[in-house]
C-alpha cells in the first residue's frame, strides 16, 4: 500500500510545475515583452524632426547607472536679447565628442523628437541629436 501511496503523491508535483509553466511563466513574461516593445516603439519611431541654432553653452555626461551626454543650446534671436535655452540629449559617444571639441562656435544642430521614452536611461530630454554643422 505504501509504494501505491507514494506512486499518486509525485503526479500533483508534476501537475504543479506545469502549471506554473502554463499560466505563471506568461504572467511574468508577457509584461517584460510589452515594456520592451514599447521602448522599441518610442525610440524607433520620429515625432518629429528639425534644426537649432545656437551656440552650445553645456554638454555634460550624466547619470548613475545610464550615461547621457546631455547638453544646452542658447539660440539668440536677436543680437543682445535674452537667450533661448534648448536642452537635447546625445546618444552617440563619438558625436559628443565631436561637439565638445566645437567651443564658441556657432552651431547648427539636427534633432529627432521622440516622445514618450519611458526612462531618464535613454535621456533626460526628448530632443536627441542625429548631427550638427559648425556655422
Amino acid at each position: 500500500m505504501t509504494s501505491a501511496t507514494a506512486g499518486n503523491a509525485a503526479p500533483p508535483v508534476r501537475r504543479r510545475r506545469h502549471l506554473w509553466l502554463k499560466i505563471g511563466l506568461p504572467i511574468i513574461l508577457v509584461p517584460i515583452a510589452a515594456i520592451a516593445l514599447y521602448i522599441w516603439v518610442t525610440l524607433g519611431f520620429v515625432y518629429s524632426t528639425g534644426v537649432r541654432t545656437g551656440y552650445v553653452q553645456k554638454l555634460s555626461q550624466k547619470g548613475w547607472l545610464c550615461k547621457t551626454w546631455e547638453g544646452e543650446l542658447a539660440m539668440t534671436p536677436v543680437p543682445g536679447a535674452q537667450p533661448q535655452l534648448f536642452d537635447f540629449t546625445v546618444r552617440n559617444d563619438s558625436l559628443a565628442r565631436a561637439l565638445t571639441m566645437v567651443g564658441g562656435k556657432q552651431v547648427t544642430l539636427t534633432y529627432a523628437q521622440h516622445k514618450g521614452v519611458p526612462t531618464s536611461c535613454f535621456g533626460e530630454t526628448e530632443y536627441y541629436i542625429e548631427s550638427f554643422r559648425v556655422d
